[in-house]
């Protein structure tokens, strides 16, 4: 971590290098407006309050944070999309806004050209969670369980195309199990859900279920990333718990196409700051997050990547375009 934070400084002050004195002493003059295309509640919301609470200490103005839950994260991009590029509206979303283009027939926005990256927030993992009441304490036994009842067996996600949806395919491709795909509108309906018992398991970041998991009412079978969570120590990672695939996501920010160079480069610098501050490190472990805040053409290349990355995965995986 303290190499990471020395690369992040370092991001820091070649930003704010080019920085033009006027704008940096004057944006924001007004209230900045955040996006968030999910219900309250769920983890993006969580992170988004919690930047928005250390921006508003450097900035001086208000941050709204701004819920447009719905389309699989399209409503609240197309709001941003045709937001005024003045760096009063931004858009705070995980790595399934680089998977839209793939899935969606067709887009009331443009997701390579109606965009300015702003920074990669973080970088993230999800872990595999069931409902305790499926008779299943580890991935061996929940595979088991799933191929000795094929198509019994049902998973959640955020939406059709939406990232735990298709690592639950991928689980299903790896194993050769049948499962029954559930999707909702959100972190926080699919959370409800898996504590109703509605499904039986799913993919989550961690943020949005970790007092679950430690008080019981949700079982962890193992974690996305490389190595094993601090936070979760105990749990295993899947390719240790037999099912050999990693996975790493992330939150970004984002602002309308045509938005002021220097004023997105403010941003950028400010957010990179706030994301490092010690109550923020604190936060995200707990969080099932790593901080990044990488510059704009950091994170403009990783996008045109996953962009390209995810419309081969649908393609592969033939989910089919959704209206």
């Amino acid at each position: 971590m303290r190499s990471h934070s020395i690369r992040v400084g370092t991001t820091i002050l070649l930003a704010s290098a080019t920085l033009p004195a006027a704008f940096a002493q004057h944006y924001p003059t007004k209230p900045v407006r955040m996006v968030v295309p999910f219900a309250a509640g769920g983890a993006v919301d969580t992170v988004a309050r919690a930047l928005g609470q250390k921006l508003v200490e450097s900035w001086k103005q208000p941050m709204l944070v701004d819920n447009r839950p719905g389309a699989g994260g399209n409503i609240a991009a197309d709001h941003v999309a045709k937001a005024p590029g003045d760096g009063y509206t931004l858009l705070i979303t995980t790595h399934g806004f680089a998977i839209s283009p793939g899935l969606y027939r067709k887009l009331p926005f443009d997701a390579a050209r109606d965009f300015a990256p702003v920074t990669q927030l973080t970088s993230s993992f999800v872990v595999l969670v069931t409902n305790p009441q499926i008779p299943a304490a580890s991935v061996k036994e929940l595979i088991a369980l799933a191929k000795s009842r094929p198509g019994a067996i049902n998973y959640g996600s955020t939406g059709i195309g939406a990232p735990p949806h298709l690592l639950g395919e991928l689980l299903k491709s790896m194993t050769g199990t049948d499962m029954l795909h559930v999707p909702y509108k959100g972190d926080a309906p699919l959370n409800q859900a898996l504590l109703a018992g509605e499904v039986q398991l799913a993919f989550m970041p961690l943020a949005g279920v970790l007092s679950h998991i430690r008080s019981g009412r949700l079982r962890a079978l193992g974690v996305s990333g490389t190595a094993r969570s601090a936070t979760l120590p105990e749990v295993p990672t899947l390719t240790e718990a037999g099912v050999p695939f990693e996975f790493t996501g992330w939150l970004g920010v984002f602002a309308p196409a045509g938005s002021p160079r220097d004023i997105v480069i403010r941003i950028q610098r400010d957010i990179a700051q706030a994301i490092l501050a010690q109550d923020m490190r604190e936060r995200w472990s707990a969080w099932g997050y790593e901080p990044v805040g990488s510059t704009p053409e950091q994170f403009a290349e990783k996008y045109k990547l996953d962009l390209a990355t995810y419309a081969k995965v649908i393609r592969d995986a033939k989910i089919p375009l959704q209206d």
